[in-house]
């Protein structure tokens, strides 16, 4: 997807629909998804550098390496890799079924030109 990477390691056929687990790259200064929200749960763990999240379009937060985030289903957020080094996370989502949208978002976000100006 361009400057975002995207695999996801169990998906809801795998777990009957529980949960769905992705890894996520970004390369550096790289724009996410503007704000959203899924009626699905997230719980993100950053497993290298610092990744840059909004809540209800507030403030950014910086989450490090080793940093765990809860999204509950239905909050606005977004994200983004604001530093100058690559940022990895996991992505749990509850229930499963996200990893059916990607279908739709990938194409749009490898279209998008994301780097930070």
């Amino acid at each position: 997807m361009g400057r975002i990477r995207a695999v996801f390691k169990a998906d809801g056929d795998e777990t009957a629909g529980q949960y769905s687990v992705s890894e996520w790259w970004l390369e550096p200064r790289t724009l996410g998804p503007t704000s959203h929200e899924h009626e699905d749960d997230h719980v993100y763990y950053v497993i290298t550098g610092v990744l840059s999240v909004r809540f209800n379009d507030g403030e950014w937060l910086q989450a490090a390496q080793g940093s765990y985030i809860l999204i509950p289903g239905g909050t606005p957020h977004a994200f983004e890799n604001q530093g100058t080094q690559s940022t990895a996370f996991i992505s749990f989502n509850s229930p499963g079924g996200f990893e059916a949208k990607m279908q739709n978002i990938a194409p749009w976000l490898a279209a998008e030109d994301l780097r930070m100006k």
